[in-house]
């Protein structure tokens, strides 16, 4: 399962693995929360999406797209927060949890560290032999980070 974590969206995807270079999309989407509700309440239902997904999937992974640097402090701030309770919902369903940079996301799957979101939207699609590309944008990002532990993370023998 992958993750892009938002405090206003939150894009997954969920892919099966059955074997190097053979991966099926199963799920994806995105978890929305209200601009109108206090911070605490969008974490907390953020938390429980992301749990309720794990519950539904049982994931090996939850691949989880990093705190991106160049951010102003505001929104990183904030996106921790959603990284945080994603941790958490993983965390405490024991998941193995794996962490990746967008810069590496994008390289693993596009093969360049500087794609835009269409381009990465794209690659998934190709890869995963789907008519459309998933939409919106943060459920393909989301689906990306599942690719990348599916490409560079390790498994079990």
């Amino acid at each position: 399962m992958g993750i892009d974590p938002g405090t206003a969206v939150t894009g997954y995807g969920v892919v099966t693995r059955r074997g190097p270079g053979a991966v099926t999309l199963r799920e994806c989407g995105v978890i929305k929360t209200s601009p109108e509700l206090p911070l605490a309440e969008r974490i907390r239902d953020i938390y429980d999406g992301v749990a309720a997904l794990i519950e539904r999937h049982r994931p090996f992974a939850v691949s989880v797209e990093d705190v991106f640097q160049g951010k102003n402090a505001q929104s990183a701030l904030k996106l921790g927060h959603a990284r945080g309770a994603i941790l958490l919902a993983a965390a405490h369903a024991r998941v193995q949890i794996a962490e990746y940079a967008p810069r590496e996301i994008k390289k693993a799957v596009v093969g360049n560290g500087n794609a835009t979101k269409d381009q990465v939207a794209f690659m998934v699609q190709q890869q995963l032999r789907l008519k459309t590309p998933p939409s919106p944008s943060d459920a393909a990002d989301g689906v990306a980070a599942a690719l990348c532990h599916c490409m560079i993370g390790t498994f079990p023998s």
